[in-house]
């Protein structure tokens, strides 16, 4: 994993900062693709997932190594990766953005929640999908889906660098996931994001309240005009901000 480690107080800023806003820090660096396509959370939570990558590869399945016979092995990745996940870390599935059978089911996901995980995401779906949903912790995927994973996929790799839903995936990343979408964030960036999405929330919500107050956006989103910077450090005196 990279020599990276999430600070506390990073992660209390990226708890506070939407997605959409976090994916336009990173377009401003160039980072374009970022964004988990297609996965929405399993059950809005109302606060945000927050934790360093870890990992799951599947491929294809070919039929002669994977019959159920397979999850009588300790050792099968996808039981291997619930039991060994670092608590604080967000469990990562790259099921090839296919939700036909399941990425995982409530009791696997159930076990790493209690093992302290912080979220879990697939670009596939998930069985028991309705009992996912009344979990504390947050799970993000594609559509509930009911077949064994072994149906379709074979879980082949663990903590390695993934695509999941189109976005690059490198263990150690910080996954952000709100209750619209998730977004990976590279480790060196996390960081300088976070407080710059910080500061970025600040001016969004001085913007909308201007214009729930019947104020044009001409001029103050962006703040091209003087006065509405100078409108925004009043405002920020004014509420703490």
């Amino acid at each position: 994993m990279p020599d990276f480690s999430l600070s506390t107080e990073t992660k209390e800023l990226l708890e506070n900062v939407s997605v959409a806003t976090l994916a336009t820090a990173l377009y401003k660096r160039g980072l374009r693709n970022q964004v988990i396509q297609d996965v929405h959370p399993v059950k809005r939570k109302g606060r945000n997932m927050v934790g360093p990558a870890f990992t799951l590869r599947y491929m294809p399945a070919r039929e002669d190594r994977n019959q159920l016979v397979e999850f009588r092995n300790p050792k099968h990745p996808q039981r291997h990766a619930i039991e060994i996940c670092p608590p604080g870390h967000v469990m990562v599935m790259d099921s090839r953005k296919c939700a036909y059978a399941a990425s995982a089911g409530d009791i696997l996901i159930t076990r790493l929640m209690v093992r302290g995980a912080a979220g879990v995401v697939t670009d596939g779906g998930f069985r028991d999908a309705m009992n996912i949903g009344e979990l504390e912790m947050p799970a993000y995927h594609n559509r509930p889906s009911s077949p064994t994973n072994l149906t379709t996929n074979e879980a082949i790799d663990i903590n390695v660098p993934i695509g999941c839903g189109d976005a690059p995936v490198f263990p150690g990343d910080i996954l952000v996931g709100d209750d619209d979408s998730v977004i990976v964030i590279p480790a060196h960036l996390a960081d300088e994001v976070a407080k710059e999405a910080v500061e970025m929330t600040a001016f969004e919500d001085f913007a909308l309240s201007k214009v729930r107050a019947g104020a044009s956006i001409i001029g103050l989103y962006p703040a091209t005009k003087e006065e509405s910077l100078e409108e925004f450090k009043e405002w920020r005196a004014k509420n703490g901000r």
